[in-house]
């Protein structure tokens, strides 16, 4: 980022001395404001990398309680921003304070132009390099289960499950509720493996008609039924060389049932009205949202075919289990939207936040997107709120933890959730969890987790 394209914003309610720092900074594009309310319009509509501040802020700037509270509110609105607190020399004590706040640093009066310089060009350089290390590391989070977002202990485990399973040619089985990703993560497998070059082809069975569905698999001759007037290749066969993904196969009618088996045993079809059998190499993915064992008690689905497709089986979580990882996720489809949509949107309201933790998606991940989707039109400002979302902070889960039995799981939860809050920093998650620093990151290494991961947030160029 060159200096011309730098965002600088400098509150500072003296006249003369606003004047001299706008010409200290000429360079850069500055804005400036004279007290906390406008500093926080002008940093809401400008998105500044560093923010030049004086902690003496009117109305009353003989106590700095105004500029702590300005402090305190660009921290929680943009947490990956610099703030440079300008103080006095009798301020060292307020300045420490400002710090541990989540100020970058301090500078003492009176202005030196070439050292503040130094300090503000310090902070944007490290502003720099901290949001390549972000891009970076969501590049390297992309591959190989683009698409995923896994910030919670069950998604983690799926995801370390998908990556052995992937390289394999082994029929998997997806278990989970509607909306929960079953889709994305067997694309996930195909990514992962030798086959990721050859054709991925998905097909609900419960969304083709029964009289239909064997022709779609399998493909038909020309006059093998009414209408069949040309010959017609199957999802099988197009699917030769790489993976077949079957979604919702609870829901394929019994007698078609047997047809599958017998490919997967043989791994040969035979065209709707043919005769020729046709050797087709692909790996199968299947999926359902039923309970396989209920459906072979009552004779909707056959055993031998469960067994067949099950020789790996996926348990996919439901959104309402992954607590730690809905904030990451709701994020992260927020960036995704907000591009989309064109719209500069910073991040989640303190309600919209409460809401999104409080309410149980019965809908799983499918309808945290939806709501999001219509959140991203629906807001006015640059947070999207609980309104936004169609939802209230009262929703609840009503789910409590056994902690006798999940002692270490929870306080692993714990912490990702304070993470996930503070954006991956590590003084904010510390006290929220009213720990020090050093033992947060022993905590972290002892889970292994990374508060690096945490720190995605809504952003736009």
């Amino acid at each position: 980022m060159s200096e011309q394209a730098r965002k600088l914003l400098i509150v500072e309610d003296d006249p003369d001395l606003l004047n001299e720092l706008k010409l200290c900074f000429e360079d850069y594009d500055v804005y400036t404001a004279r007290n906390r309310e406008d500093a926080i319009t002008e940093l809401r509509r400008h998105e500044p990398a560093v923010v030049l501040q004086n902690l003496r802020l009117p109305p009353k700037p003989e106590s700095m309680e105004e500029g702590l509270a300005a402090l305190a509110e660009t921290m929680r609105l943009a947490p990956r921003t610099k703030v440079v607190v300008l103080i006095d020399n009798v301020d060292q004590a307020i300045a420490m304070a400002a710090v541990a706040q989540g100020a970058y640093n301090f500078y003492k009066k009176p202005v030196e132009p070439d050292t503040l310089r130094l300090i503000v060009n310090r902070a944007f350089a490290i502003s720099e390099l901290e949001a390549e290390n972000h891009r970076l590391q969501n590049k390297v989070n992309e591959s190989p289960l683009a698409g995923i977002v896994a910030a919670s202990e069950a998604m983690l485990a799926v995801c370390r499950m998908i990556e052995k399973v992937g390289p394999t040619d082994v029929t998997t089985l997806l278990l989970g509720e509607s909306g929960t990703g079953k889709e994305l993560l067997s694309r996930a497998l195909h990514d992962c493996s030798p086959r990721k070059d050859k054709n991925f082809v998905a097909i609900n069975c419960a969304a083709i008609p029964e009289n239909l569905l064997e022709s779609e698999l399998f493909g038909h001759e020309k006059g093998s039924f009414t209408g069949a007037h040309k010959q017609s290749i199957g999802k099988v066969e197009v699917a030769d060389g790489g993976t077949l993904f079957l979604d919702e196969i609870g829901d394929m009618p019994i007698a078609l049932q047997a047809k599958l088996l017998r490919f997967l045993q043989e791994r040969v079809i035979e065209r709707v009205g043919g005769r020729q059998e046709i050797p087709v190499d692909v790996r199968v993915v299947c999926a359902t949202n039923q309970n396989p064992d209920s459906l072979i008690k009552e004779g909707l689905f056959r055993e031998d075919l469960y067994y067949r497709v099950s020789e790996i089986t996926i348990n996919i979580p439901p959104f309402r289990d992954r607590e730690e990882g809905r904030l990451i996720l709701a994020r992260t489809l927020l960036q995704k939207y907000s591009k989309k949509q064109k719209r500069a949107i910073n991040g989640f309201s303190e309600d919209a936040v409460a809401a999104i933790e409080a309410y149980a998606w019965p809908g799983n991940v499918r309808e945290l997107e939806n709501k999001i989707k219509g959140a991203v039109i629906m807001a006015d400002g640059k947070l999207v709120t609980a309104t936004d979302l169609g939802l209230t902070a009262s929703d609840e889960e009503g789910e409590s933890l056994n902690l006798r039995e999940v002692r270490q799981r929870a306080e692993s939860k714990a912490i990702r959730v304070a993470l996930a809050k503070s954006y991956g920093n590590i003084s904010k998650a510390s006290e929220m969890l009213g720990i020090t620093r050093p033992t947060l990151y022993d905590l972290l290494a002892k889970y292994g987790v990374s508060a690096d991961s945490y720190s995605k947030r809504a952003e736009h160029e």
